[in-house]
């Protein structure tokens, strides 16, 4: 007798291709998602500089604010933490090499001016709400105190959104990952650069790292309702 083949199913974000989703799906024995709960009280939203500089720069940062503030008051309500990060460019120097002077400068230019920190005004954000600020790509790493906070408060489960996909949310996911944080990207409260490098940023995610699920789902699972 041969085995019933494992059922086709469709990623949720649209993005993922077919084969890639079957494949995963067969591996984990029928389960599109690696985390099929969340609990609220141990789960934190981490909002990737969505400061004013960089949804300025940004032609799709206003498509990002309703799901970010849609997942915020679910886990607010839920009992969890929500987190905004900025990034300060205190000194430009470092990002020359890779952006060039003016772009580079730019950054450094907005940081003096406030924008760099302030967080766009699309954004609900309330008062019990963590800051923190992140020197370079990753909101996980030793240059920011974040992780610290979120452990002490007992956080198990990180929700990434914000700007860029494939640059400071994944550098910041994959840093989670590596602390033993369980991860989830919200794919419709992410936005990448151009390139298809957004879609690839999800697929190498879901494929190896955690879970990718749309806004609407994280609510669902925050609210108690288990999708499989």
């Amino acid at each position: 007798m041969t085995a019933d083949p494992v059922p086709s199913l469709v990623h949720p974000s649209g993005v993922i291709p077919q084969a890639l989703v079957d494949k995963v799906v067969a591996r984990r024995g029928g389960h599109l998602h690696m985390y099929p709960t969340l609990d609220g009280t141990r789960t934190a939203l981490v909002v990737v500089d969505l400061d004013e500089h960089s949804c300025e720069r940004s032609e799709s940062a206003d498509s990002l604010f309703g799901p970010v503030n849609t997942v915020a008051a679910a886990v607010r309500a839920a009992g969890g933490i929500v987190a905004f990060v900025t990034t300060p460019i205190a000194d430009p120097s470092g990002l020359a090499a890779a952006l060039g002077e003016t772009l580079a400068s730019s950054y450094h230019a907005a940081t003096e001016a406030g924008a760099a920190t302030r967080l766009a005004a699309g954004l609900d954000v309330r008062p019990g709400d963590l800051r923190a600020t992140k020197a370079r790509a990753s909101a996980f790493f030793p240059h920011c105190d974040l992780p610290d906070r979120l452990a002490a408060l007992g956080v198990e489960h990180v929700l990434i959104t914000g700007l860029g996909t494939n640059v400071c949310c994944e550098s910041s996911a994959r840093d989670a990952h590596e602390l033993g944080y369980r991860v989830t990207l919200v794919c419709d409260a992410l936005s990448g650069q151009a390139f298809g490098l957004h879609e690839a940023s999800l697929a190498t995610w879901f494929r190896i790292f955690g879970d990718v699920r749309p806004s609407a789902e994280v609510v669902e699972l925050l609210a108690g309702a288990r999708i499989p």
